[in-house]
């Protein structure tokens, strides 16, 4: 982190320009002491250079020590964002070891000038930077009104001892602004579209971007079908990109997350052009689905032909020209993208999709790159497209099978295993104690750093508006609001339960104070209604 200066510091330096206390047209150096710390980034782009820094110390301790994972959810706005940290911190005392992750399809479904998008990259561009701009203006928005606080306990301070502790508030104040992991899609274009537009993202302040292997124009949502994929080589220039991006605008420590889809994608929409054996074309062509060229399935007009372990033979193709790749070699894929991603890529992250939540899965995946990459770490996708409860149900079902545990009648096999009526039983409370300890799991076992849940707001967001309007609009009408949002906002000592102070009025009381003094029109007065929490 950037040693900042502390508070005496920054006061002598200001009375050596103003030895009187007060500029010429009568302003405090106090007041320009506090404007000073509550701006505690200069530019967005300081913010992508320091975080960098905290992602990669937080990559070196979780290499010490795997139990030292990191974790995010993903936010569609800068309040879903300051409300997140300002929880953590609560909870904690800091947010260190939280980052914020912005999604792709969050931004597609909910952050577009044309509605509500499928994640197909056919949301604009700017959006992506536009939103992490807003979630750091945000996120140093919760700096300026928390240090606003511990300055007015300065000036309200009785004596110099409480002076002095309010003041070693200050100086060891932790900012809310954390890293953001930003999805950049497949690059947008190509790898010159990618550079633009990683460099718009990094100077909204990502320290991290992650970019996945699919191709640009046919992207999907990572848990649909009809995923294609690029050629390695392809990817790498992506890649290449990004890090270009990072260094020009003097993030040399960048974080760059290589994610493949290739467990789930069984297309590709180019054969590429091999130069020797063993390349990374040869690699990627071998699992293309071939059929012999025969007597009976000779080689037509308008077909491709390929010379592979000494014969020749046609790669199937589609109506729609792409080339489909052989069944069930997807984990094999997934295993030599990593390990190009990482090797010639220059990626620091990995980020594996797959299917369903299984650690011994993802392990085994792992363990095969790690044989290479012995440090190789991801970034893993706790999806809400899981259905988590029955997933973890079955697999527990089925290795108390195999245990012999129980037998086949004890409990359904199929999702009737999501009945409410299986909460309270044995086989649902062991799958419950293993969903909360999923991300120990998998960040000890399969070289997790970095946990996320890709669209948790877009959910809870749904679910808490339904619940309100069931009440409010049905029998419960106004004890709807106060039972399900208010008590609970006072109880939990939720700040934005005093909305007023939340979105900055005490701030900017304190401003109009700085420059009019008594003559200042305050809205924090007698009769703001917020006063009526000013006890919680």
């Amino acid at each position: 982190m950037t040693t900042r200066k502390s508070y005496s510091a920054l006061r002598a330096e200001l009375l050596t320009r103003y030895p009187s206390g007060q500029t010429s047209n009568g302003i405090s150096v106090d007041d320009i002491v506090q404007l000073k710390i509550q701006n505690t980034y200069d530019t967005h782009l300081d913010i992508a250079r320091e975080m960098a820094g905290v992602m990669r110390a937080d990559m070196e301790a979780y290499d010490a020590d795997p139990t030292r994972f990191t974790q995010s959810l993903g936010c569609w706005s800068g309040f879903h964002a300051q409300q997140m940290i300002k929880s953590v911190k609560r909870m904690r005392g800091t947010a260190r070891g939280t980052y914020v992750y912005l999604s792709g399809w969050m931004v597609a479904g909910l952050r577009n000038r044309w509605g509500h998008l499928p994640d197909q990259s056919m949301h604009e561009k700017t959006a992506v930077a536009d939103l992490i701009e807003e979630i750091y203006t945000s996120l140093r928005q919760a700096d300026e009104v928390a240090l606003n606080d511990l300055f007015q306990e300065l000036n309200a301070a009785p004596d110099e001892a409480s002076r002095a502790a309010v003041i070693a508030r200050i100086d060891s104040f932790e900012s809310h602004v954390v890293p953001i992991i930003a999805d950049i899609d497949a690059g947008f274009g190509n790898e010159h579209a990618t550079y633009l537009l990683a460099k718009e993202l990094i100077k909204a302040g990502a320290c991290c971007l992650q970019i996945e292997n699919q191709v640009s124009d046919a992207k999907q949502c990572g848990h649909q079908d009809g995923k294609v994929t690029v050629p390695r080589e392809d990817f790498i220039e992506k890649l290449r990109a990004c890090r270009l991006a990072f260094e020009e605008l003097g993030v040399d420590d960048g974080v760059i997350v290589a994610r493949t889809d290739s467990l789930g994608a069984g297309l590709t929409q180019k054969v590429p052009v091999s130069a020797a054996p063993g390349d990374l074309a040869s690699d990627y062509i071998k699992w293309l689905d071939t059929e012999e060229i025969s007597e009976a399935n000779p080689i037509r007009d308008g077909e491709l032909a390929l010379y592979q372990d000494g014969s020749f033979v046609k790669p199937r193709r589609l109506a729609n020209g792409l080339f489909p790749f052989k069944a069930g070699t997807g984990r094999a894929r997934v295993i030599e993208d990593c390990i190009a991603s990482l090797t010639q890529g220059g990626a620091d992250l990995l980020w594996i999709e797959t299917d369903t939540p299984n650690v011994d899965e993802i392990a085994g995946m792992v363990n095969e790159v790690r044989a290479v990459v012995p440090n190789a770490k991801l970034t893993y996708n706790n999806s809400p497209s899981f259905n988590w409860t029955l997933n973890l149900r079955k697999q527990v079902r089925s290795q108390w099978l195999a245990e012999g545990r129980i037998a086949e009648a004890d409990y359904p096999e199929g999702n009737e295993l999501m009945r409410p009526d299986y909460d309270a039983t044995e086989l649902g409370q062991e799958a419950d104690a293993r969903l909360q300890n999923f991300q120990h799991d998998i960040s000890t076992r399969a070289g997790v750093f970095h946990n996320l849940i890709t669209l948790p707001t877009f959910h809870l967001t749904a679910k808490s508006v339904d619940e309100l309007s069931r009440g409010y609009f049905g029998e419960d009408k106004m004890l709807a609001y106060v039972k399900t949002v208010q008590r609970e906002e006072i109880r939990r000592g939720i700040s934005a339960v005093k909305h007023q102070h939340e979105v900055g009025s005490d701030l900017g009381d304190t401003f109009k104070e700085m420059v009019g003094g008594e003559r200042a029109l305050k809205a924090g007065g007698h009769a703001n209604t917020m006063n009526q929490f000013a006890a919680e």
